[in-house]
């Protein structure tokens, strides 16, 4: 025969009604909170592939000499043309660097755009480190508009004494644009050259 269950397990359905909402509204919160918080990590470590933004310039150089490949992409909803000057440099890590990209708005309407970024290998986001770039704001062109824009950069010289970056010699920074809904005001930190 079995006796009263002691007062320690019993629960109401009030407190567990209760329970169960706020770990609900904390998990709702936390899955808003998610991406922010995944952006802010990769920002800060480099994690899959994420540049690094920087203040000012190295402020040493280091020995060694890799080559940067600028890869260009749109989305097929954005009616731009976007291509680095150049395919690729060889720079001696520390050493700052500026490169510029063309685009041009195809359309008989202004267009607005913002730019996703990374750098393969992945291992190599921790040592790629952004100055200045047009990445970093929604950007936008009036009809058949061109410009260039900067992206000014420098590999932090402690890659040297990273052991995952060894044997790397080539890093590839790629950038895809795609539409925004509305267009922005064009940022004059982003240095746009424009052109007639």
């Amino acid at each position: 025969m079995t006796g009263p269950a002691p007062e320690k397990t019993r629960r109401s359905p009030r407190a567990v009604a209760a329970a169960l909402v706020i770990g609900s509204l904390g998990m709702l919160g936390l899955s808003f909170a998610s991406v922010p918080l995944y952006r802010a990590f990769c920002a800060a470590t480099g994690f899959g592939g994420t540049p690094q933004v920087g203040k000012t310039v190295a402020a040493t150089q280091g020995e060694r000499h890799l080559t940067v490949r600028f890869d260009a992409n749109v989305s097929r909803d954005l009616p731009w043309r976007f291509e680095p000057e150049v395919a690729k440099v060889s720079l001696r890590t520390g050493e700052t660097t500026t490169v510029y990209y063309k685009v041009a708005n195809l359309s008989d309407k202004e267009t607005s755009g913002q730019a996703a970024y990374n750098v393969s290998p992945d291992q190599a986001g921790a040592f790629f480190v952004k100055v200045q770039c047009f990445c970093f704001d929604e950007q936008r062109l009036g009809p058949h508009q061109t410009a260039e824009w900067p992206v000014v950069f420098y590999l932090d010289p402690a890659l040297e004494s990273d052991e995952t970056m060894r044997r790397v010699q080539e890093i590839t920074l790629s950038y895809s644009f795609y539409p925004t809904k509305s267009p922005a005001k064009t940022s004059d930190a982003a240095g746009q050259k424009p052109k007639s």
